[in-house]
């Protein structure tokens, strides 16, 4: 395998749709509004899968040297832990994407605000600064929050609140908040796929003293938080629909929620953690079509 293959297959593509399923979301309530610009959305999508590809790699860096990734490993090899990628490149690769990703950020900050609404611009650059520290941060480092069970929080914050709600925002510079509902629904389904992540590696990773929250919530009540994060996504963005419905296409999403209706049924009959592995694939790519569909239903 080529050195460009193999750092293709350490930025993890199969998690790139998930990661833009936010920005899909904030940019076509905007575009319903009669709010949009194509730098702003090149710019947010470039931002966005900049960050997650960082994640991946720091992730990648973090369980490695850690000795996480080990033989007791359910899904694939990651790059350190074939030992295709060596640690010290893996870290130069880290400071690249994340320096990459700011001049992203930036020119996407200078794009939405120009050199106006400096308070704005402020803030989001400190919202920028924050998401790169928090992917970087999740493995890497003794005091990596992933080990102590608070990376729900984060996951929700970043490809939640920030995800659908800042995008929106760049756009229409007002505060409109209906539009947390979606956010926060696209947030508990992105933390849907980090659990059942959790769930699978669950006895890996309490070997290796990856204390997660599945770790410290036990198999039963970890399936528990699982159904109450899906359900409960589904249930705010019916309710952000209904309170804004203007035509019959709003809920042209509602067929997508239906696999993930069925994923539900399979976690809960599942009783092999390890088989949990193929429900990660199906999570993602239906709240990825769950965004699509939600887009279409609302510039249609």
């Amino acid at each position: 395998m080529s050195k460009i293959n193999l750092w293709i297959s350490a930025a993890r593509l199969r998690t790139l749709p998930l990661s833009v399923s936010g920005i899909i979301v904030g940019t076509t309530i905007a575009v319903e509004q009669g709010f949009f610009n194509i730098s702003i959305f090149s710019l947010a999508l470039a931002t966005t899968l900049g960050l997650q590809v960082l994640s991946n790699f720091a992730n990648d860096y973090g369980d490695g040297v850690k000795g996480t990734d080990n033989e007791d490993r359910v899904g694939p090899q990651r790059a350190i832990q074939s030992g295709l990628i060596s640690q010290k490149e893996m870290f130069l690769g880290i400071i690249i994407t994340a320096i990459v990703t700011l001049l992203f950020a930036v020119l996407l900050i200078y794009a939405a605000f120009g050199k106006e609404n400096l308070g704005y611009a402020l803030f989001f650059f400190l919202l920028g600064v924050g998401a790169i520290a928090a992917a970087i941060k999740y493995t890497v480092g003794k005091s990596a929050y992933g080990y102590r069970g608070l990376g729900d929080v984060f996951v929700f914050i970043f490809f939640g609140l920030v995800a659908v709600y800042g995008s929106y925002f760049l756009y229409a510079h007002q505060w409109n908040w209906y539009v947390l509902l979606p956010a926060i629904s696209i947030g508990l389904l992105s933390i849907g796929v980090l659990n059942l992540n959790n769930m699978r590696d669950r006895i890996s990773d309490e070997k290796a003293g990856k204390n997660t929250l599945v770790v410290k919530l036990g198999a039963k009540k970890a399936k528990n938080y699982h159904y109450s994060l899906i359900l409960s996504a589904i249930l705010c963005l019916v309710i952000f629909t209904v309170l804004s419905l203007e035509s019959v296409n709003d809920f042209l999403y509602i067929p997508a929620l239906i696999p993930l209706i069925l994923h539900l049924k399979r976690v809960v009959e599942n009783e092999n953690p390890t088989l949990l592995d193929p429900e990660l694939k199906i999570l993602a790519l239906s709240t990825f079509a769950t965004a699509v569909l939600f887009g279409l239903g609302q510039v249609w």
